[in-house]
């Protein structure tokens, strides 16, 4: 055998096992965040709250108590996660939102949600505007736009030398 394909053989093996290593480990994680998405949802509860604000700001600029920055990892605390301040009967809140459910919260309106601790799972509209989930272009849909705006701008930029060729004659 020559050299080239020994170190191809190796190459390929090694691919072979990091994979698989990646799919046991992925497929553990999975299960483990489905039972903990469970338990949270075992433990919900309805709430009606004025949202006064959202953003996707950092874990330790987010207002959250000072024993869940202490429960968070290190490495996760400079992380950004989508934070939800909210009006809960009196009391004002920062609430971590999930991320699937974050394009739909209202800001400024009166919903009712889903509450695990801290932690929104779900919301339903309660006056107002429903919430509706915004679509996300994908990478492709942008490009094209990108490149018909494009297209459009030389197009303007060419009838307008026209017009002064014309407006010269």
């Amino acid at each position: 055998m020559q050299p080239w394909q020994i170190i191809l053989i190796v190459v390929t093996v090694l691919l072979v096992v990091a994979m698989g290593v990646l799919y046991y480990f992925g497929s553990k994680m999975q299960k483990k965040s489905s039972a903990q998405r469970a338990e949270m949802e075992a433990a919900a509860q309805n709430v009606s709250m004025l949202v006064i604000d959202k953003k996707v700001m950092k874990l330790k600029d987010a207002g959250l108590p000072k024993m869940v920055l202490d429960q968070t990892p290190k490495y996760l605390r400079n992380s950004k996660l989508p934070i939800v301040k909210a009006k809960i009967g009196p009391q004002i809140m920062s609430l971590i939102c999930d991320d699937a459910i974050f394009d739909q919260i209202p800001v400024k309106a009166e919903v009712k949600a889903q509450i695990s601790g801290i932690y929104i799972i779900g919301v339903k509209n309660l006056r107002g505007v429903a919430p509706t989930p915004v679509k996300r272009k994908g990478f492709l849909a942008k490009l094209r736009k990108k490149q018909s705006e494009l297209e459009a701008q030389v197009a303007k930029e060419e009838a307008e030398k026209k017009n002064k060729k014309n407006q010269k004659k």
